[in-house]
């Protein structure tokens, strides 16, 4: 079974129980620390893909690192460690957090824009995002002055991309081929 289909059950399995619980907030903030501690941590994160170091042994370290977290996500990374899937932790909180969403009617949009937006502008763009979509708008808005205007925006595996780089880009093609 490959790591995404392993990480997406585990994911489904934990947000499954933390509803049952109404723990779905606590769990996901628990995930987030987690998740922040291994990407600031080498070490830990070559730990937990360690095939030498047993699950047991990886088990004791996680709950003496993450101890003050709540009982659900230190029986879950327990279950992971016995398991010997340890290694798939932060694409599981991933998949977590992805199937939250899902759940929640939010969807994750990446906006690129050649100038800063104001709050207005912003706050326009989202509006107009949420209209497209049908569903709340979590943006990341990033700026990238190679883009000459407009913006970009990345929704899951669409990109709607109105930026004047690439329309030049495009007339350029057109004018290659009629050349």
């Amino acid at each position: 079974m490959s790591s995404t289909i392993a990480s997406r059950r585990y994911a489904r399995a934990l947000l499954e129980v933390a509803e049952e619980g109404g723990l779905v907030e606590q769990v996901a903030k628990d995930l987030e620390v987690i998740r922040e501690t291994l990407e600031s941590s080498r070490d830990i994160v070559t730990m937990l893909k360690s095939p030498i170091i047993k699950g047991d042994t990886k088990s004791k370290i996680l709950k003496e690192i993450f101890g003050g977290l709540g009982e659900k996500t230190l029986l879950f990374i327990n279950l992971l460690c016995r398991k010997k899937r340890a290694s798939i932790l932060l694409d599981v909180i991933e998949e977590f957090s992805a199937l939250r969403d899902e759940r929640g009617g939010i969807v994750n949009v990446d906006v690129t824009s050649a100038i800063e937006l104001d709050d207005e502008q912003s706050k326009k763009l989202i509006d107009g995002l949420a209209k497209y979509t049908g569903k709340k708008v979590r943006a990341k808005l990033s700026l990238d002055e190679a883009l000459l205007g407009g913006v970009t925006v990345k929704i899951g595996d669409t990109i709607l991309d109105n930026s004047v780089k690439h329309q030049l880009e495009m007339l350029n093609e057109t004018l290659a081929e009629n050349a």
